[in-house]
């Protein structure tokens, strides 16, 4: 990743009539980078990535993709792949007729083979569109959207209707690409993908951004947990916890490490089994249910 950015938004707005669906919204994502962008339902992100990817003018602010408008779409189309959460291919097309097609619309130069080797949709080749499954489908959107290795990838809920096998080769691809140089921005509402693979995540709320920075960043705005069951016998307990449904008791804490120790200590000088014991940091889901709060 370079301190280069492919991604430079500043002051973007967008408004539908009175409603405001973004609010001077200023972000870069730079070369190389996994970059998440994620939002609450109705956050705006929808919107943010129509502008970004020239399908949309913005009402104001400052948009450039690459060093160009996105609206310049001779100059900034062949470098951009784009997944859809839903792709309009012709059902009476085969699948190789579909990669082709679309391939030589991007203007880069591929192999159809090496594409639905990635994508492991070889012997479906022949298939028309219209006879392939959901995860199958998905897959041919990933093939024409990684076709020619493009600078600039975005992944609109790539994974939706895939089994793990599927989702597993997926983010080999995506790997290999990011190998290549290429840039990843990815948006899904699984957050365990965001949380495992992106560099940086901008979590939009009303129209903004409510955090932007690493996953560490932002899960270290909420406290870490330490869970676990105790037998109606034990000692009270050396920290401030709560008994939650189903009677494992919850301790939050800002000093896992610290509190951690103090309380296994408290377990082997009082010979109590701390059953079911788990401790780790916020998850990103937490973050997203505090915003809320």
């Amino acid at each position: 990743m370079t301190s280069t950015a492919v991604i430079d938004v500043e002051r973007l707005n967008l408004k539908y009539g009175d409603f405001h669906a973004v609010k001077d919204l200023t972000f870069q994502v730079h070369r190389g980078e996994f970059y998440a962008l994620l939002g609450t339902n109705g956050a705006g992100k929808t919107s943010t990535l129509e502008v970004i990817e020239g399908h949309r003018t913005p009402t104001s602010g400052t948009v450039r993709v690459l060093g160009q408008s996105p609206r310049n779409r001779a100059a900034v189309r062949p470098k951009m792949g784009i997944m859809l959460q839903e792709s309009g291919f012709t059902p009476d097309l085969t699948v190789r007729e579909s990669v082709r097609l679309i391939g030589s619309l991007t203007q880069r130069e591929d192999s159809v083979d090496r594409v639905l080797a990635i994508v492991d949709l070889t012997r479906k080749a022949g298939t028309k569109v219209s006879q392939l499954s959901g995860g199958e489908k998905r897959r041919l959107d990933f093939a024409t959207a990684i076709w020619g290795t493009p600078e600039l990838v975005f992944l609109d809920e790539p994974t939706t209707g895939l089994d793990i096998q599927s989702r597993d080769a997926l983010w080999d691809a995506v790997d290999r690409l990011r190998e290549d140089g290429s840039t990843i921005v990815l948006t899904t509402h699984y957050l365990e993908e965001a949380q495992q693979r992106a560099d940086r995540i901008g979590l939009m709320h009303q129209g903004t951004f409510h955090q932007e920075g690493t996953v560490a960043e932002l899960t270290r705005t909420l406290p870490a947990v330490i869970q676990f069951a105790l037998p109606p016998s034990a000692p009270a307990l050396p920290l401030a916890g709560r008994r939650e449904h189903g009677g494992k008791f919850l301790i939050e804490t800002h000093q896992l490490q610290k509190d951690l120790l103090v309380l296994l200590r408290w377990a082997q000088d009082n010979a109590v089994e701390l059953r079911e014991l788990e401790a780790g940091p916020t998850r990103l889901d937490d973050v997203f249910r505090a915003i809320n709060r």
